[in-house]
């Protein structure tokens, strides 16, 4: 990390995370049943737009616009369809009637799996025998979260 305030940053931006996944899950649940999916992204996307205009106020591109646009790779795009994706799939994983609880942990749960090998090979990411025990108490979670009762 660089930078004046790396510790700052540090847990901002994972308090920042968290405290928005929670909204997030919270506001997908709390969106009306009968809209449709759509439209109601649009919205979304349309306030996030703005929210992400008014940022790059706060952020400047140190290099100009012209020059951050070409530093984009596939990524973005990729990540665009990811984000779609995501949010199509809680809106009707939480219409559908899954729990908000159970339905969250399970997705982050079962993503962090998938991107386990990735971590792994293509970032040669480490883990420790730590990790990979909390691999399995997080698959033992994932059992007992779904233990019918």
């Amino acid at each position: 990390m660089t930078g004046k305030h790396p510790m700052f940053i540090y847990y901002f931006s994972i308090s920042l995370a968290i405290f928005s996944s929670a909204l997030y899950h919270f506001s997908a649940k709390s969106a009306p049943a009968n809209i449709n999916f759509s439209i109601s992204l649009v919205v979304t996307y349309a306030v996030a737009l703005g929210i992400t205009i008014l940022a790059a106020f706060f952020f400047p591109a140190p290099n100009g616009l012209s020059a951050e646009l070409q530093q984009l790779n596939w990524a973005s795009i990729l990540m665009a369809v990811a984000i779609v994706g995501i949010e199509f799939g809680f809106l009707m994983v939480y219409r559908s009637g899954w729990n908000l609880g159970i339905a969250a942990v399970l997705v982050n749960v079962v993503a962090s799996l998938i991107l386990l090998p990735v971590a792994i090979f293509l970032f040669k990411d480490k883990i420790s025998w730590v990790n990979i025990a909390g691999i399995f108490v997080c698959l033992a979670g994932l059992v007992m979260l779904n233990w019918k009762r």
